[in-house]
Formats: C-alpha cells, structure tokens, sequence
C-alpha cells in the first residue's frame, strides 16, 4: 500500500481519539544547530478544529488493525472497515517531513492492539525511540500507551514521551464490562498508579538536583559540580478519555470518576469525548449520537473542579437528575441555583468566593485582588477589565454599585441565558 493511502486510513482511524493537547512539555529548542524541533517559540504552526481541538500535532495510529472487539470502536475486529499498518521508518520519516514543513509540533501515536499488548508497545516506544536517539528529535511526543504492556516497555516509553495516556474508556466499570469485555478495568488503574508514582519520583528527583547545584568549596570558592542529569520521565504528566453517550451514564458519575483520577493519579487532564454512532454498530449502543453541548458542558464542569474549587457534587446536585442543564453554562447554573450566595462584595470577598462569580475567570479575580490592595473597586473597574457585565453585576456588589432586586427576579435565568444557537445549513 502506497505511504498517502496508509496515512489517509490511519490518520482518519485516529480522530476519535481527543486527547492530543500538547501542554506540559519540557523546554526543548535545536538553537546551536543540535537536534531538530523544538516544543516552543517561533516555527511552531497551530491549528484547531471547529470543536476547539488542537490539531498541530501529526496524530495517527500505528496501526488499525486489533484484535479486541470494543463495541464503540471503529477499528474492532469485527468492523468492516480499510486496514493498514505503518512501518517504525514510516512514522518516524512523516514526523520529521511534515515538521520540516511547518505543519505540526510533535507526534501523537496510538495504535490498535497486534499479535499482543508487548509486541504492540514495543513497535509505539521504537517509534519514540529512533526520533530521539537517531534523529536528535526535540519535538513533541505523546505516546498512547497500552494497560496489559509490560512495565518496563512503560518506563521506556516514559523516557522518551512528553506525555504518556491510557484511556479508560468508559467512566465505570459496568459500563467497561458491558461494551469492552476484553479490556481489564483493573489493569488500566494499575498502570495509571504505576506511571503516577514514576512521573512523581522523576519530579522530585529534580527538584532535589536543581536544590544541591551549587556546593560550596574550602578554598572560598564555590562551583558547579557535574552530575547525571536528573531522570526523564514524562514531565506533561499522564491524560485520559472517556467516551460520553455510549451508555446510561450520567454526568454526576462522569464527574465523580474524573474527580477520583485527578486526586487518585494526579491526571493532568480528562479528555470528554462525545460518541459517534459508527458503521454496523452493535444493538447495545445508542443510535444517536448525544449533543455536543454536552461533551462542552463537561469540559466546562471539569474546568471548575480543576481551578474554580469546585467539587463534582455541587456541580451537579442531585435535584438535576444526575445531568448538567444544557441550556446554560454550569457555574452560572449552581449560581442561580444558590442565589443566597450572592450578591458578593468585590472589596472584601475571598478569593474562593469571587472564583464562583459568573463570567469571572482565574486571572479577572487576580486582577481583581491586586487593585483592591491599593484602592476600593467601583463599577468602572469591571468595565476596563472586559468582563461579561450581563452576566456579572447581578451577582456584585462595588463601592459605587448595588444588584438592587435583580438578584431575586423570576426571570433572572431567561434574561443570563445565552441566545439559542444558530441553525445549520441543513438543519
């Protein structure tokens, strides 16, 4: 098969796969004339899909063919779909021609499951391997590693990776049983906590150099002392995805099991993808794909675990039915919901508090705080700052400005509530 039919199959296999963020990455430039690539700085072309996906990486499998039989993929075994399968050489010479090209900063490599989970990782970590030690690569590289695969082909793989991620599919463990018989729920949480444990210790182990650099002589004279380089083991951290829609699950528990990954394995992100009805599809999955609002109100959600100090109970409260409302974003949500809160003086608020205004991002707040330490706030402020004043005053208070009854207006949900979308073309 000819390399752009290989590439057309594979890079298309790959799409369904959202978690290929390029964050996290050690600094790493080709100045001087070593090496090639760089993970920052000019050079570097981004892209992103309507969805908001970044595409600046070149993202392909190893290869679609597999011998597991997951009902919500695409490429399982009993799917009718085109096969191909890259050699090592053929990844490694795409990587380096389209970044030569300007197109993308780095690789993003999955594959399907071949002959057996070892003889699949070795072909992914070779991969990694020959563009670093051959080629001097210093691009980007995020490797989708397999649960059943040995641990040391995955401390390899940490070795060479910026990123490493292993995706857990579904957010429970019936749902996993039910659509992915043949992948163990276990295995995946053990290679998570494996590779948690190793990316901490490779962390701390650099701390602890940077802190004894510099060692002092008797002779009044201080210098560098030269040490092995502190090992390298994944600085972007670890990701996963789960599939959203595919089964009965609810957002609550969508949220609880990403809450448990971020505090359990110190995941740097959880990837929400939302299902897509597939050809010959099996009678267990839904015939229509959820809304892709709410895939958006997820990511929202989880913004507000992550930065906002919210937690996954009160995003979701019981008395919504286990699901986020899609007809508004959720921290406006929980702050319609919980009006008593508010309105929330700007002059004297705590941080945690000011977080959970509508419309307020992490650096408005910080903002915010700094200009207070030197003078009180007034409505003008809120103005310079750009923020959303609609969906702000009904919830703030300033030295010059009071909400009045706004706050307490039946309607107060239908005047914040973003206009209806636009309709599509074919809609």
């Amino acid at each position: 098969m000819q390399l752009q039919s290989k590439l057309a199959i594979l890079a298309d296999a790959a799409k369904y796969d959202a978690s290929c963020a390029s964050s996290g990455a050690a600094p790493r430039d080709s100045v001087g004339g070593r090496g090639m690539g760089s993970t920052e700085g000019m050079g570097i072309c981004h892209s992103y899909a309507p969805d908001g996906r970044c595409i600046s990486l070149l993202k392909i499998l190893l290869t679609n063919f597999c011998q597991y039989d997951c009902l919500y993929c695409v490429n399982r075994v009993t799917s009718n779909v085109p096969r191909a399968r890259f050699t090592v050489d053929e990844v490694v010479q795409l990587t380096l021609d389209f970044y030569r090209r300007n197109c993308i900063e780095g690789l993003f490599l999955s594959s399907g499951i071949i002959q057996s989970p070892d003889y699949t990782m070795e072909q992914v970590v070779e991969v990694a391997r020959v563009l670093r030690e051959v080629h001097d690569f210093r691009g980007y590289i995020h490797l989708k590693t397999i649960p059943d695969a040995s641990p040391e082909l995955m401390e390899r793989a940490g070795r060479y990776a910026d990123r490493l991620s292993i995706n857990v599919e579904l957010p429970t463990p019936e749902g996993l049983a039910a659509l992915a018989p043949q992948k163990d729920g276990a295995a995946i949480e053990r290679s998570m906590a494996r590779m948690a444990v190793r990316i901490e210790d490779a962390r701390q182990a650099r701390k602890e150099q940077a802190a004894a650099k510099v060692v002092s002589m008797p002779a009044t004279t201080r210098t560098l002392t030269r040490r092995a380089a502190a090992p390298h083991f994944a600085p972007g951290g670890q990701s996963t995805q789960m599939i959203v829609g595919a089964d009965a699950t609810d957002d609550r528990t969508i949220l609880a099991t990403s809450a448990g990954l971020y505090g359990v394995h110190r995941l740097r992100r959880v990837y929400y993808s939302a299902f897509s009805p597939i050809p010959d599809a099996a009678r267990a999955l839904p015939l229509i794909a959820p809304p892709t609002v709410r895939e958006h109100r997820l990511y929202q959600a989880d913004w507000l675990m992550r930065f906002y100090g919210f937690t996954h109970g009160e995003i979701v409260p019981a008395s919504q039915g286990g699901m986020l409302a899609l007809d508004m974003d959720p921290k406006l949500a929980w702050a319609i919901a919980h009006r008593e809160r508010f309105p929330v003086n700007l002059n004297t608020a705590p941080r945690e508090l000011l977080l959970r205004v509508p419309g307020f991002g992490v650096q408005t707040v910080d903002r915010l705080l700094a200009a207070r330490r030197v003078r009180r706030l007034r409505h003008a402020d809120l103005t310079r700052l750009h923020v959303p004043l609609k969906k702000v005053l009904p919830f703030v208070e300033a030295a010059d400005y009071r909400p009045g009854s706004t706050l307490d207006a039946a309607d107060l949900a239908a005047r914040l509530a973003p206009p209806p979308a636009q309709r599509g073309l074919f809609d």
